[in-house]
This record gives structure tokens, C-alpha cells and sequence, in this order.
């Protein structure tokens, strides 16, 4: 496509723009028919610890979205002199999880309690063992419950819970719903009816009734919509809200807000059973498409579902690649003291590579990166460490390869019991995130630390933003075709992959790294207890 081409359909209208609040970054990438990236945008943000917990100011949410809007406007212009004032269709998407908590008048009761905050153990016990069903300390429900158990004061005002991708999808559109995906990291879903899973409302309604609650479930979370559902259309006070010039123009179609794991999915192709994606950022997941649900309940396992309400069973770490990054940090500093003008994308690509050259099993180093707790290796607390003994060979290619196996390790331990337990079906594991864009070596080692084949696709460090543009694009043209069809027709069909298959060597190296790893939890354990 032309340059002019890619004019024409910007100016008319054409393309469509998805928006992803990520952990550290937010991000807007814009598409065309044919899907591919015509523009991008970034806002840089980081949460912060709000009396305990970990949050994201709502001031920020707003600013932070204004700011990636315009990023990205300044590269339409940059590109096609070109300012865009509407748009096809409209999605946005969210880290999801988490406790947006408000009263009836809109008001935020409490700062927004994100997806890594593990400070509600006794709520997600208890609801766990009523529904018989996982609900992870993160879920939703969980925070909302929890809050009723601590006697909050702000439950008696308490009227509505959202996500983030809810709430800034009611701030542009005025409706309260959420994709079926990011609505299945709230509360258990129903895949027959997409919906909440009624026996377990009315379980979770006669609890909270018994607290004294006036209200039901289905009063306080939003309506459940599946992928390519109307989902309201951005209004007029939304339009200002992004873009304050007032070039952008009210009535575009939204599709439902998904979470990050959903447009996970839907970037690498991985809505259909047995196909599976690995998701690495701030939190890295597994997510696995099922054929039938799962026989047990694990707490290391999440149950959710893809963007059109197919069950999913999902490993989740809450530490990825924050530690990596902070590790590489240091050596873009050390290339700025040494006075070389080195682009930090350099830098990555430097150290990842010389990573492969590392020994298989790390050299006898151990690496924790653990900025917060980890529910699957049992650490309600931890600390992020580097270890090493004398005999350890301490060499950097050791050491980087060391830190990119601690990123996957915790999803080796919980796709153990999907693969091994259950016995789940994979024909396809795809990969995507910041961590793949350095080609063959994070996907190596995924490989590797799996003993799965990993594919990536040339949209692996686009991720989730341009998942929920493909989503806001199916909502206005994928009329007549179910989500996987539409993805496989129309959107992947041709896609150039690149796959790396484990190799046998490296992988028997891998399991004696994964049981060091594993024996050396109880470190961890103590380093969060005397520090």
C-alpha cells in the first residue's frame, strides 16, 4: 500500500484504533483494513504504592490517554500530513484484574487496587471453596469481597466495580459493559451464555447479603458483551476527553473493552481450542484454548476465556520483565558513563543475543525476579534476588540467560499441571510481547523451558494494542464470521511465523535451572521475611 493509499483511507475514515493500557506503557496503534500498522502512539507511565497497594492514579489514567492519543496523532501527521478526525471503529483494552471501586454518583471511593496487589488471601479462600472454582487473589471479586470482610468504610457507598478497560471505555462511550475476557477476570463466566455464571451470582448474593449488602452482583459489575457485540459508540464528552483540541469527532463505533490476556489472544492467533499464547510484559501468562473444561480446581491455574467466551485455562506470573529491564538498565547506563551513544534498543539486542551464548542451565546462577508475590511458586510476598555460589560460573552471557529463564520459569511450573495433570491438547503456542522483539533468543528459551515448539509472528512486540484494534476493527466488519474464522480468513492468512522447536539438550539443561529454581524458593521466602 502507497503511502498516498494509506492517506486516503486515514483522512476518510477507514482505519481503525485500538488503545492498551499496559503495566508501564500506554500504548495506541492504528490499522487499516488489511490490519496492518499505519500509525502508533506511547505514553510511559509506572504505578505506584498507594498505602500499601499497588495503584494508578485516576488523574494519571486520563492524562496518560490524552497524551498517548496525541502521540499518536503526531505521527499520522509525521508520516501522511495528515490529521485524522474520525475513525471505523474504536477499542480499548487493559491490564485487567484489579478493583476500580465507585458510589452512585461516579465518585472513586478508594484508589484503584491493581491486578498486583496480593493482599486478599482470606477472600479469595473462601469464594474459592464456595463456587469450587479457582478465584485468584487478583480476580475482582476477590477485592470486592475482601473489602466487606475488612469492614471497609467505603462499602456502604460502594455501587459500581470495574476494571480499567471498563472504566475508560464508560468514559469515552457511557456504557457499563465489558468483553466476556476481561469480565472472566471479575468473576467465574458461564460459556453457554457468555455471561456471569448464574448459579455462582446467587451463591455470591446470599453471602454478601448476609454481610448486610443491599445490592446483587449483577447491580455492581458490568454487563457482559462477547467480541464483535455494539458496545456503544464514543460520545461527545468522550471525544473532548481525548483529544482536548476537539479535531476528533463523536460517534465512532466501540467495540467491548477486553482485558490483556483477550487481545493476547486475538494478536497471536490464539482464540481456537488447542491453540495457546505466551503473553510477556510487567506479568507474563499462558493462556491455553480448552476443549473441555478442566476436571480440577488449581490455584496456580486462572480459568477465563477468549474475547467470544471460549474457556481458557490461564497461568499467570505476576513478575515478567520488569527485573530484565532493570538489569539491561544498568547497562545503558554503564554506556553512557563509557561515553558511547548506544540507543537502549541496542542494548537489548546486545545482551539478549549474548545471552545464547550462556550455558544452558544458567552456569549454576540462580535469578529471582520477584518484585512482588508470586501465587504460583506460593510466595504471598518476595523479593527480587540474584544467587550464586562459588562454584556458580559468573559470566554476563550466564547471567542474562539466567534472568530470561527466571521470567518463564513460574509458567513452566503451572503449565506442568495443564499438560501433565489434565492432559491439555496443543497444537500451536504462539508469542508475543517486548521480550520476542529481539528474534530467536526469548523464544529459544521459552522453547526450551516449555518443551513446546513457540511461533512468533511479526506483530510478537506490537501486542495487545494492535489485538483490540483487530477487535475494534471485527466489531464494524466481521459480520457472518465467528472470531477464530475471522482471525484465520482475514487477519492471519499469509502471516509470515517464524517457529523454534525446543532443543533436546537445552531443555534437559532447563529442568536442572527449573529445580534448582525451585529448591531456591525457600530464599526467597526468607528475604521477604527479614528484609
Amino acid at each position: 500500500m502507497t503511502i498516498e493509499q494509506r492517506r486516503s483511507l486515514i483522512e476518510s475514515g477507514q482505519a481503525a484504533l485500538g488503545i492498551e493500557f499496559g503495566s508501564t506503557r500506554i500504548k495506541a496503534v492504528l490499522i487499516g483494513p488489511d490490519h496492518e500498522v499505519l500509525a502508533s502512539g506511547g505514553f510511559a507511565w509506572e504505578n505506584q504504592l498507594v498505602d500499601g497497594r499497588w495503584s494508578y492514579a485516576l488523574d494519571l489514567i486520563h492524562e496518560g490517554m490524552r497524551a498517548c492519543y496525541a502521540s499518536l496523532v503526531e505521527d499520522v501527521r509525521a508520516r501522511y500530513d495528515v490529521t485524522p478526525t474520525t475513525y471505523a471503529a474504536l477499542g480499548i483494552s487493559a491490564m485487567m484484574h484489579g478493583y476500580l471501586a465507585f458510589d452512585a454518583e461516579g465518585t472513586q471511593l478508594v484508589p484503584f487496587r491493581t491486578w498486583r496487589n496480593t493482599s486478599t488471601a482470606q477472600a479469595s479462600q473462601v469464594l474459592s471453596e464456595l463456587f469450587d472454582f479457582n478465584i485468584p487473589q487478583r480476580w475482582s471479586v476477590a477485592h470486592t469481597y475482601q473489602a466487606i470482610l475488612d469492614k471497609e468504610d467505603h462499602v456502604p457507598a460502594l455501587a459500581k466495580v470495574n476494571t480499567l478497560a471498563g472504566y475508560v471505555h464508560e468514559l469515552l462511550s457511557g456504557e457499563f459493559v465489558l468483553g466476556v475476557g476481561d469480565a472472566s477476570g471479575m468473576f467465574p463466566i458461564d460459556s453457554d451464555t457468555c455471561d456471569y455464571d448464574q448459579v455462582r451470582v446467587e451463591a455470591f448474593d446470599a453471602l454478601v447479603a448476609r454481610e448486610g449488602m443491599g445490592w446483587g452482583l449483577r447491580d455492581l459489575f458490568p454487563r457482559v458483551l462477547t467480541a464483535g457485540a455494539e458496545a456503544g459508540a464514543l460520545t461527545a464528552e468522550g471525544a473532548a476527553l481525548l483529544d482536548p483540541t476537539g479535531v476528533l469527532q463523536p460517534g465512532i463505533p466501540m467495540c467491548p473493552p477486553e482485558g490483556d490476556a483477550g487481545t493476547g489472544m486475538v494478536a497471536t492467533n490464539a482464540v481456537a481450542p488447542r491453540t495457546g499464547n505466551v503473553s510477556a510484559g510487567t506479568s507474563i501468562f499462558a493462556m491455553i484454548v480448552l476443549e473441555r473444561a478442566l476436571e480440577h480446581a488449581y490455584v496456580e491455574v486462572d480459568p477465563v476465556t477468549t474475547p467470544d467466551g471460549s474457556q481458557v485455562a490461564m497461568v499467570h506470573s505476576n513478575n515478567g520483565a520488569s527485573e530484565l529491564d532493570a538489569w539491561v538498565g544498568m547497562f545503558v547506563s554503564f554506556a553512557k558513563l563509557a561515553g558511547m551513544d548506544m540507543e537502549p534498543g541496542e542494548v537489548y539486542e546486545l545482551l539478549y543475543r549474548h545471552a545464547l551464548e550462556g550455558e544452558a542451565d544458567g552456569g549454576g546462577l540462580l535469578a529471582y525476579n520477584l518484585l512482588s508475590g508470586e501465587p504460583v511458586v506460593g510466595l504471598e510476598e518476595a523479593r527480587p534476588l540474584f544467587v550464586r555460589t562459588a562454584e556458580s560460573r559468573f559470566t554476563l552471557a550466564n547471567a542474562m540467560r539466567t534472568q530470561l529463564m527466571a521470567v518463564f520459569a513460574p509458567v513452566r511450573v503451572g503449565m506442568d499441571i495443564l499438560l501433565e495433570k489434565e492432559g491439555v491438547a496443543v497444537d500451536r503456542l504462539f508469542a508475543h510481547g517486548g521480550i520476542f522483539k529481539t528474534a530467536g533468543v526469548a523464544q529459544k528459551v521459552l522453547a526450551d523451558s516449555l518443551g513446546i515448539a513457540i511461533e512468533v509472528g511479526e506483530t510478537a512486540g506490537e501486542g495487545g494494542a494492535w489485538g483490540i484494534a483487530v477487535l475494534a476493527r471485527y466489531r464494524v466488519a466481521g459480520a457472518g464470521l465467528s472470531l477464530p474464522e475471522y482471525l484465520s480468513q482475514r487477519v492471519f492468512a499469509g502471516a509470515d511465523t517464524v517457529v523454534i522447536a525446543p532443543d533436546a539438550a537445552d531443555q534437559v539443561a532447563f529442568e536442572r535451572y527449573l529445580g534448582r529454581y525451585v529448591e531456591g524458593v525457600e530464599i526467597v521466602r526468607a528475604a521477604a521475611a527479614h528484609s
